[in-house]
């Protein structure tokens, strides 16, 4: 038995006459009337009662033509699917982000993935440090990461998106939020909250760039993991933070957020992934995650 077989059955048992099933096959009728006595002599059973005038099923015709439909509706899905897998169209994706990023792009970037690739099933991570997400997409836990460079890792492939401007998140109390923009040197001698050190955070670096440029010695009161802990904490009146732009989506009563001037006060925001993954719907989400920005 083959697919060509059912599908000879399927056009016999709908048309009720072997003429203008083979008209529909586009086939001569011997061949087709072979092909129905043939599969009823390998089933052990009669599926037709033949008239010279017209052709109907038998009982168990009928139960073996709704098995025969539903056997060709999978197999038809079956190939519909795998051409939807070879364009991108369908899968799951786990996208981690870094903390500025979940609050500011998160919420438009699902959104818009949603919308250009609805078969894809996409999941989020979010307030992800750089450290984290390079080992996430090393190890599979991730497969797309918006991440802060530089991203030390040779198995990456990296994808600049657009650079960030920088600026200082204060208590609304603080002196310094009288001021319409923030020098780095108006740091001298301010609490910082900061990204930790200890787990390699990239922003880390880049405060300390900041302040080192302009003489500044830090003087830093917290450190903490996570974006929202920090501006918890500029919230409490705790400290002074220096952030990505996009933090101030995080809108949080207690804090203001000022530009830093500084040249080139700025950071990258980029999309990777693994440089061994070419399945097409990650190209496919890359693509559109590149495009958005």
């Amino acid at each position: 038995m083959d697919l060509r077989q059912l599908r000879y059955f399927v056009a016999v048992a709908e048309e009720r006459h072997f003429g203008r099933a083979a008209e529909r096959l586009h086939m001569a009728q011997p061949p087709l009337s072979q092909a129905i006595r043939q599969l009823e002599g390998e089933l052990g059973v009669a599926l037709f009662h033949r008239t010279t005038r017209r052709v109907d099923l038998t009982d168990a015709g009928r139960a073996y033509l709704d098995r025969a439909r539903a056997i060709l509706a999978e197999v038809d899905e079956a190939a519909h699917y795998a051409r939807r897998v070879a364009a991108g169209a369908v899968g799951h994706l786990t996208l981690g982000c870094v903390g500025s990023a979940t609050y500011s792009l998160l919420p438009t970037l699902s959104r818009h993935l949603a919308t250009e690739l609805p078969g894809i099933d996409f999941s989020f991570r979010g307030e992800m440090l750089v450290p984290d997400q390079v080992e996430a997409l090393r190890s599979g836990a991730i497969d797309v990461a918006l991440l802060r460079p530089p991203a030390a890792e040779p198995s990456l492939v990296v994808h600049a998106l657009r650079r960030d401007r920088l600026v200082v998140a204060l208590p609304a109390e603080h002196p310094l939020a009288r001021k319409a923009r923030v020098r780095a040197a108006d740091l001298a001698g301010v609490d910082l909250i900061v990204h930790s050190a200890d787990r390699r955070s990239v922003m880390h670096d880049v405060v300390f760039g900041v302040l080192r440029d302009a003489d500044v010695e830090p003087h830093i009161r917290h450190e903490v993991g996570e974006t929202s802990t920090l501006i918890t904490l500029v919230a409490g009146g705790l400290g002074v933070a220096v952030v990505p732009e996009p933090v101030t989506a995080l809108a949080l009563d207690g804090v203001v957020y000022r530009h830093l001037v500084r040249p080139a006060a700025a950071i990258e925001l980029a999309v990777a992934h693994r440089a061994d993954r070419d399945e097409p719907h990650l190209a496919r989400a890359v693509e559109v995650i590149r495009r958005l920005f």
